[in-house]
This record gives structure tokens, sequence and C-alpha cells, in this order.
């Protein structure tokens, strides 16, 4: 039995230790880290703006009920690399100089952008929200973002770059890097002491666009993608309630994605001979710059109206694309109808998929909008511009707004508590 009052006392003992813990515990909750919102914009690569109707988000569908959300119009071309560069510059790309996933510059005659691209070169005609945040004292981190990889304001040097700004952490863009080690990256950066602690996080996932491409914007294989991305946003979202740190959520998109069809290819070889010019992109759209002593012919056979596509000028491109006065966008342009091709020559093999690149006002390319946290209430927008993402950034970061910017924050102020 002298165990059994042994056992007693202690639970007495420990009974008593209970008893005061509140008492003794209050200091320890009193300093406890009380934080401020931080900011992250989530890219979803080809997200388009109908995926939230499939039935394969509960966790982007809930944040969007909960916060505000809307059709985002992508900029003119609708393509990866000008599109991220806008939303964090609030400049079109005719403005930013991120013309076009691939250019050129007569000031680099031998040279060819393409999303390998580290240069500051090409990218310094526009700083990212990041720049402007690190110069006023913000720390920011990259967990992925076209341009994050670059210094901005820098000049490279024999293969090495001299001066500019990155973002305090950033991070080699990686598709071997899953969406999982991305989602946690942000948590560690979380989990640091205050004063290491980003305020300002990108993120992108690109799953969504891939799938897009391979296999069309209604595949059940693409929405297996939307609902991999949702999955892992959630992900990221228990992991910061977890840790007590809240946050506003910018979810968004570069552009939407339209099905092509082997079916619907306008082939340039039925209008001019391919040694008649020399062209940067085919796809959604065609950038070409004819060669010595060619551009006559050229103009004369692609200019106007063709079944399924248009050409101009650069100078002549509609007006309400923003498009055409710089100086990387090529001679002349051709505009193919949406989920409409143009090419070369007539494809070799049938396929079909996804692509964009199209004009931003058709319904297939408006990407997904969701902003979620502290600073909103549930609001539904109407369908807006994508540079007005970058002056809703500087609100939130308590940065002034910029002059001279393609956007503006009017369309989100009904929305911010």
């Amino acid at each position: 039995m002298h165990w059994i009052r042994k056992f007693a006392a202690a639970a007495l003992g420990a009974l008593s230790v209970c008893t005061v813990a509140p008492a003794e515990a209050q200091p320890a909750a009193a300093a406890a880290e009380t934080r401020a919102p931080v900011t992250i914009l989530i890219s979803i690569d080809g997200f388009r703006y109908d995926y939230l109707a499939r039935g394969r988000t509960p966790v982007l569908s809930r944040l969007a009920a909960e916060g505000a959300s809307g059709p985002m119009r992508p900029s003119f071309p609708s393509k990866t690399f000008p599109n991220h560069w806008t939303l964090v510059t609030g400049l079109r790309p005719d403005r930013h100089g991120i013309v076009a996933n691939r250019m050129e510059d007569s000031a680099r005659p031998k040279e060819v952008f393409t999303m390998a691209s580290e240069d500051p070169f090409w990218w310094n005609a526009a700083p990212p929200i990041w720049v402007d945040a690190e110069q006023a004292g913000i720390r920011t981190a990259s967990m992925f973002w076209p341009g994050s990889n670059v210094a901005i304001g820098g000049k490279m040097m024999r293969n090495r770059t001299e001066g500019g700004t990155r973002p305090s952490d950033w991070q080699q863009f990686s598709n071997a890097v899953t969406g999982e080690q991305r989602v946690n990256t942000i948590l560690d950066w979380m989990r640091r002491p205050a004063a290491i602690r980003p305020r300002l996080m990108t993120l992108y996932f690109d799953i969504v666009d891939g799938a897009g491409h391979n296999y069309g914007p209604d595949d059940p294989r693409t929405l297996d993608a939307v609902a991999t991305v949702d999955t892992q946003i959630g992900a990221l979202v228990d992991g910061l309630a977890a840790l007590g740190q809240p946050v506003n959520l910018i979810v968004a998109a570069d552009h939407g994605m339209a099905a092509i069809s082997s079916d619907r290819v306008v082939t340039l070889d039925r209008l001019l001979a391919p040694d008649d010019y020399r062209a940067l992109e085919f796809g959604a759209f065609a950038a070409l710059n004819p060669l010595p002593g060619t551009q006559a012919r050229v103009e004369k056979a692609l200019l106007g109206h063709h079944p399924h596509m248009d050409c101009w000028r650069k100078g002549e491109i509609p007006a309400r694309f923003h498009y055409g006065s710089n100086p990387r966008v090529p001679a002349i342009f051709c505009l193919a109808e949406n989920g409409w091709s143009i090419a070369q020559k007539p494809p070799e093999e049938p396929f079909a998929g996804g692509n964009h690149g199209f004009d931003p006002a058709v319904a297939d390319m408006a990407a997904v909008f969701i902003a979620h946290g502290p600073a909103f209430r549930p609001a539904r927008l109407p369908a807006f511009d994508n540079v007005d993402v970058y002056p809703l950034l500087r609100d939130l970061l308590g940065l002034p707004a910029k002059p001279g910017v393609d956007g503006s924050d009017a369309v989100f102020r009904p929305a911010l508590r």
C-alpha cells in the first residue's frame, strides 16, 4: 500500500501545482509575441478565373467567399513573364520592357531574351515592389517569381552582376522544387526571429499552367493540378495559423488558358516565304521582323485581317492593347483568334492542348484574383486590369502611392477595412 500513498501524495502535489499554474503562466503568456500581418503574393500560373467554379478548390473558394475576389484581365500579351512583371511593377509590358517571353533589343543585337535571362539589362526599366520595400526597410523574400533572382539596378560584368537589389531572401527557380517544399520554405521564413522575418513574400506555382498546356483547360488532369495547388495553399494557410501569423494573401494568376487544336492553325507559309522574315515567337501570336530587303513584301502579305488572324505594324496595334511603342516589340505582330494558333507551316502531327497570349478581353484569358486577410472584407469585384494589383500591394505594406504607374487601387477600396 506504500506505493499507493506515494502515488496519492504525488498526485496531490501535482494537483496543487496545477491549481497555481495559471497565475504562474501569466508572465509567459504576456510575453508571447503579437505578430503584425505579413503580405504574401501568390501566383498560380495559368489559373483561369472560372477554375474556381469547377468544384475542386475548397480552400481557394473559401478564401474567395471570405475575402475580395473577381476576374482579372491580364496585360497584353497575355504571357507569363510580361504579366508577372506587371503585377509587381504596376506598369504594362510596353512600359516595363518585358514585352514577351522571348524578345530582342537593338542595343544587344546578338542576344535574345528568354525566360532564363538574368542580365539586369533586360529588367532595369522598372523596379519591382520588393526593391522599393527593401529600400524602405521592409524585408522581403521570394519563393520563386520571374525576375526575383535578378539584381535590379545592377550591371552584368564578366558574367557576374555588380550592384543592384534583390529580395533579402530568394530562391533560384527549379521545377524540381515541389509545391510542398515551396510552402514549407515560406513557413520556415515565418519561424525566424522578428528581426529577420520577411514582411512581403512571393510564392509561385507552375503545375496548373503546365497541365493546361499539355491537356487543355477542361481536361480532368488539369483540374487535378488545380486541386493539388488548392491543397498546398491550404497547408500554407493552416501552417500560418498554427504559428499565430496573421497574413494578407493575394492570390493571382498571370493569365488564363484557351483550348487549342491542330484543327485550328493559321500557317504563314501560304502567305510568304519563311526566308523573308525572322520569327521570335509563334502560337497565340506571331512576332516577327522582316529580313533586309523584304519589308514591303512581308507587309503586303501580312498586314490586315485574315481568317482567324490580324496583323499590324508595331505602331498600328490597336490602342486598347497598350502595346507597340517599346523598341523591343518586333516590327510585325500577328494575333490569332482565341483558340487558334499561328505557325510557320502545318503541324506534322495532330495535337490538342491549351495556350495563352490571346486578347486579354476574352473570358478564357481571365485570371484568378483573391484577396484575403485582416485588411479585407468580403466583396465581389468587377473585372479589372492586373496593373491595379501593384498599388494594392503598396497599400498593404504602408508604402506611399507611386506616381506614374498604370494602375490604381480604386477597384479595391470598397473591399479594404
